[in-house]
């Protein structure tokens, strides 16, 4: 245990010397994809790949013959293979994003990103990881679940929203004019966050916390991005509308 939880320090440092240097140089993937990382894979498989990766490398981790289901840790998991799931079998395939590719080194990365992290959460509730029943009465559980769901919701919303936008057959971009768009400007990151932060909470656990700390380190850097492109692309882009949060920026 004392070495699982060192690994999870060193982990949480290298994502935050990870969010330090996406906040100077754009992940090249999505509006910043280029051809100057090397080989280009579809960008429908590489969201496949990459986010059925974390599913796979958890579920190795639970000892599925002997792992008590009756407990709060039951539907934590659940929550999380609800979030891929969606990632990985749904959204990638409703995406309007035809003909467009993403470097193939970024989906490894990825991929590296979503084993550390899912061997990781996968360990802790399959070895290390025990909820008593009332776990679910506790205020980190009812607050955290609250913030997951809370979360994922503003994230699919804003996330159909920006796939709306595009007619069949465009693979342009647009200025977002409803919903929270109209006070943030990555929504779709924001209730992200707001979800894993919430699953930190509600499992308590150091793993979970990395994983939120990894989190922030690849989308706060990519919120300031997109703002900074569509003011950069648009120039009736409107001054007002902040990073994640009114105030942040």
């Amino acid at each position: 245990m004392t070495n699982y939880n060192l690994f999870i320090a060193c982990w949480m440092a290298i994502g935050i010397g990870a969010g330090a240097y996406l906040l100077r140089r754009e992940a090249p993937y999505g509006r910043f994809s280029n051809t100057n990382w090397g080989p280009m894979i579809s960008n429908r498989l590489g969201w496949l790949l990459m986010e059925l990766t974390v599913m796979v490398v958890f579920a190795c981790r639970i000892p599925f013959g002997r792992f008590n289901w009756h407990t709060p840790a039951t539907v934590m998991m659940a929550l999380f293979f609800i979030h891929y799931l969606h990632r990985s079998l749904v959204y990638p395939f409703v995406i309007r994003t035809r003909g467009k590719k993403m470097p193939a080194i970024i989906m490894l990365s990825a991929m590296l990103f979503n084993t550390v992290n899912g061997a990781l959460l996968g360990t802790w509730f399959g070895h290390f990881g025990r909820y008593a029943a009332g776990w679910y009465l506790s205020p980190v559980f009812i607050t955290g679940t609250i913030l997951f769901i809370g979360g994922m919701a503003v994230n699919w919303k804003s996330d159909y929203y920006l796939i709306r936008l595009r007619g069949k057959g465009e693979t342009g971009y647009k200025i977002p004019q409803s919903g929270l768009f109209t006070l943030v400007a990555s929504p779709n990151l924001l209730g992200e966050l707001i979800e894993w932060g919430g699953f930190a909470l509600l499992t308590w656990s150091l793993p979970a916390l990395a994983f939120f700390v990894w989190t922030c380190a690849n989308l706060i850097p990519r919120a300031i991005a997109n703002r900074r492109w569509y003011r950069e692309h648009f120039p009736d882009y409107p001054e007002e509308r902040k990073i994640l949060i009114p105030y942040l920026w």
